[in-house]
């Protein structure tokens, strides 16, 4: 396809960038050469120049070099944002191992996957309760040989250093005389051992359902991420060097988070403002304290903003602009956050298999209602038909969203099988069904055929419904996305009992909240007689979302 939407270039964005055959860690390593007294992090308070950020990586990469850790091992990692997540994660990096990036919010079983189908030997946590109990109890069922374990108050400021392990005690856990201390691998030198990272080489399994609803683990190289920052910092017209400050409280640990709220910034020696979980009325501080220019988010998180009673007391100016991801944006939603900022808010789109931005509104010139905007620099995209995947549409025909770039993963870990579905002559087959029109500009008319997504979280209705088929009671489900005014969609599972049986909502989502992640816990549990289905017996998971959608409309 001709890339017409370079005609909706502003410019100062050229349709090819240069990328330097460097490891991501060289970001990092350049914003402290350059930028070294500039402010790296600041965490409750706690502040790091990228000089210090810099010194405690590699010191970091030391202490794991001290372990054995080598090129090309699995090092997994369980944070919310924090200064020891950037610093295990670059310290890893460092060494060429690959990343294994996991969510806290996981339960034993997730997370035993994962290790497991990576094959991590090394896991590095916080003591918190909702992180380290879990994986002690895993550990005997996984390959790991060492689990790390930090505290939070180890980067936190005088007093509350001091305060915090008595204000939360209900929150640390006991830790076991086996694990390593992650303060004692810092004393184990500061000469780095000479290792040889490639660009192409991996370095992170970013696990996802990917295009065909089985988790599996992204392997993006250090070519991938150093290209995605570029290409973000490109769309980020305007912007000054060594002098932007950006609130960081997308997840790291997901890959949006990863790129826009790490490696970008650190790219451009900005400030990262650490935040480990959302909360409004925090956020609302933190924007009036520390005057972050740019904040990446999701879109309930413009809600939540918009919606604040006290949102009028608060002094947001700062904020210059924003990309919204993971869900579509309201323009209602758009309109009011700059008003009440006075900054610019995007809707961009992407997908772990492509590290993950691949489009964007520009922050200069036309902007669609409902479109996730035009591709990024070097990035080629292109409707087909559903039904064979060669078939290239027209203007305004409905069909799977295919995209090329460098951005693009070099494939699935382990999988051959499935990397070939979604590569194809050199095109991500995204399972994204989407249009583009006359300009160039993209609209996802429905999202990969059984994802779901709630307030910016990726859902797989599989993981819930292996789940609820192993409750005693439960002859048939079947988990859809349900339209939420709120989370954008929420889970709704359809539940056939067996005979002679019965079963309470609340039982049932009971036992989902014992056996995976919160977010991912069925809102509304239907009972049924049956379901419906195809005439092999394949359950027809789309009639019901569109029964919902009917309802909705009744409404």
């Amino acid at each position: 396809m001709e890339k017409i939407w370079l005609k909706h270039y502003s410019e100062d964005i050229p349709p090819t960038l240069d990328y330097p055959d460097v490891p991501i860690v060289h970001f990092l390593e350049k914003a402290t050469e350059n930028y070294p007294e500039t402010l790296a992090t600041i965490f409750m308070g706690a502040i790091m120049t990228y000089r210090e950020l810099n010194d405690q990586v590699n010191r970091f990469a030391c202490g794991l070099s001290s372990l054995g850790i080598k090129k090309g091992d699995r090092v997994a990692l369980l944070f919310p944002n924090c200064p020891q997540s950037i610093i295990a994660l670059f310290a890893a990096l460092k060494l060429g191992a690959i990343v294994v990036q996991n969510n806290p919010l996981y339960v034993e079983r997730e997370l035993k996957y994962q290790v497991n189908n990576s094959g991590a030997e090394t896991m590095i946590t916080l003591d918190l309760k909702m992180m380290y109990p879990k994986i002690e109890k895993i550990r005997h069922e996984t390959c790991l040989k060492h689990v790390i374990v930090s505290s939070l108050k180890e980067y936190l400021p005088f007093p509350l250093s001091v305060l915090y392990p008595l204000a939360k005690r209900k929150y640390i856990a006991r830790v076991s005389p086996h694990a390593i201390q992650f303060q004692d691998l810092m004393k184990k030198g500061d000469t780095l051992p000479s290792v040889s990272v490639e660009s192409d080489d991996v370095a992170l399994l970013q696990y996802t359902g990917g295009t065909t609803g089985i988790s599996k683990g992204v392997m993006l190289t250090h070519h991938n991420l150093v290209v995605n920052a570029i290409q973000c910092m490109s769309w980020s017209v305007g912007i000054e060097i060594g002098k932007e400050r950006l609130l960081a409280v997308l997840p790291f640990f997901h890959s949006f988070g990863m790129t826009v709220s790490m490696n970008f910034p650190i790219y451009v020696a900005a400030t990262m403002i650490l935040v480990p979980r959302f909360d409004t009325k925090e956020i609302l501080s933190l924007i009036q304290k520390y005057k972050p220019t740019m904040f990446p988010g999701v879109p309930t998180m413009y809600v939540a903003i918009n919606n604040h009673p006290e949102v009028s007391k608060y002094d947001l100016s700062s904020v210059k602009f924003c990309i919204s991801g993971a869900a579509p944006l309201p323009l209602e939603v758009l309109q009011e956050f700059e008003r009440v900022t006075g900054g610019k808010l995007r809707e961009g789109y992407g997908l772990t298999e492509s590290s993950p931005v691949t489009h964007c509104n520009p922050l200069e010139g036309l902007v669609k209602e409902g479109s996730i905007g035009i591709p990024f620099p070097d990035t080629a995209c292109k409707i087909v038909d559903v039904d064979t995947g060669n078939k290239e549409l027209g203007s305004n025909e409905i069909g799977e969203l295919c995209i090329k770039g460098p951005q693009i993963m070099k494939g699935y870990w382990n999988m051959p099988e499935e990397t070939d579905i979604a590569l194809r002559g050199g095109w991500l087959y995204t399972g994204d069904i989407a249009k583009v029109d006359e300009d160039g500009y993209f609209y996802i008319m429905d999202r990969k055929k059984d994802m779901i997504i709630a307030s910016g979280f990726n859902i797989y209705p599989r993981d819930i419904e292996e789940v609820l088929y192993e409750h005693p009671k439960v002859k048939e489900a079947v988990v859809a996305g349900v339209p939420d005014a709120y989370r954008g969609e929420t889970v709704k599972a359809y539940v056939v009992l067996k005979d002679g049986v019965t079963a309470t909502e609340g039982e049932i989502i009971q036992f989902c909240t014992e056996n995976m992640a919160k977010y991912k816990v069925p809102k509304i549990v239907e009972f049924r007689d049956e379901l419906p289905k195809t005439i092999v017996g394949k359950i027809l998971r789309r009639e019901l979302v569109e029964e919902e959608l009917k309802k909705n409309e009744a409404h």
